[in-house]
C-alpha cells in the first residue's frame, strides 16, 4: 500500500465541482469521444452554468482526455522514454502473453481517489490494483511489482501516460526482461481491454455505491475485483470466469 492511500483530506474542490466532475466521470464512461466543447453544452443542459475552461480544468484534474484523432501539437517531455505499440495484428491467445494497464477516476461522497489496475489481457484477469490519492507513479509502480510477485508477462501494454513512462516504471519492467508496448496518443481502443474492466467497475460497483472515504473504496473496490475474478462470467469467454481462464481450468475458443 502507497504512503498516501493511508491519509485523507478533503479536496479542494467545492461542492459544486465535485458533483461536475460526477457528472463529467458518467458521461465520459458512456461517450469517452466527448470533447470539452460537447461536455460542457451537456452540462448546460442539465441546467449548470459552466463554461469551457472550467470543464477543461476538472477533465485534466480526474485524468480523463476524449478519444479522437488530433493534431501531434505537443509531445511528451524528453525525460520519457517512448515505446512502439506492439500489439497490432498480434493473436493473443494465451495467459500472460500481454499484460495491460490504466488508471481511472474514481469518485467519493466529498472527493476523488485514483484507480490503477493490471490485467491479463488474454482471460480478462485483473492481477494487481491500488488506489492513491494523486497521480503520482509511486501507487503504478507499486501494483506493478505486485504483479510481478506473481507472474511475468511476455509484452506490458500501456498508454503514454507520465505514471508508465517514467523511469521508475519503465525500469521495473525491463529488469525482468518484459516488452514494453505503448498505445498511440489518444486511440482508446490500443488498450480496449483496460477501457471495457472500467465500465465493468463503474457501472456495476462504484456508481451503485457511494464511497464515504478512501478506505471505504478500497476495501468495496476489493470485494469487487474479487468477484469479477472468480464469480462473473464473461460472454467474451464463453461465460467462464477470468480466473478460470488465468490458471488454464477455463476453455476459451476463438477465431
Amino acid at each position: 500500500m502507497t504512503r498516501s492511500s493511508y491519509y485523507y483530506a478533503v479536496r479542494g474542490e467545492s461542492a459544486l465541482n465535485l458533483k461536475l466532475m460526477r457528472l463529467i466521470d458518467e458521461q465520459y464512461t458512456c461517450r469517452p469521444f466527448y470533447g470539452v466543447e460537447r461536455m460542457t453544452e451537456v452540462l448546460r443542459r442539465q441546467g449548470y452554468i459552466v463554461n469551457p475552461k472550467r470543464v477543461r480544468r476538472l477533465t485534466r484534474r480526474m485524468g480523463l482526455e476524449a478519444i479522437y484523432p488530433k493534431r501531434r501539437l505537443s509531445r511528451p517531455g524528453s525525460e520519457f522514454q517512448r515505446f512502439p505499440y506492439l500489439l497490432r495484428g498480434l493473436r493473443i491467445d494465451r495467459p500472460d502473453q500481454v499484460w495491460a494497464t490504466d488508471i481511472t477516476y474514481i469518485r467519493l461522497l466529498r472527493g476523488y481517489v485514483y484507480l490503477v489496475a493490471i490485467l491479463d489481457w488474454f482471460s480478462r484477469y485483473v492481477i494487481a490494483w491500488e488506489v492513491s490519492l494523486t497521480l503520482e507513479a509511486d501507487f503504478c509502480v507499486a501494483a506493478l511489482r505486485r504483479a510481478l510477485e506473481r507472474r511475468k508477462p511476455e509484452i506490458f501494454n500501456s498508454d503514454q501516460g507520465s505514471q508508465f513512462t517514467s523511469v521508475g516504471f519503465t525500469d521495473v519492467l525491463q529488469s525482468v526482461g518484459v516488452c514494453i508496448s505503448m498505445d498511440g496518443r489518444g486511440r482508446v481502443f490500443d488498450n480496449i481491454m483496460v477501457e471495457r474492466l472500467w465500465r465493468s467497475v463503474k457501472y456495476e460497483e462504484v456508481y451503485l455505491k457511494d464511497y464515504a472515504t478512501p478506505r471505504d473504496a478500497r476495501s468495496n473496490l476489493g470485494e469487487y475485483f474479487v468477484f469479477y475474478n472468480d464469480e462473473r462470467p464473461h460472454q467474451s469467454l464463453c461465460y467462464a470466469t477470468p480466473a478460470e481462464v488465468y490458471s488454464g481450468e477455463g476453455v476459451v475458443l476463438r477465431s
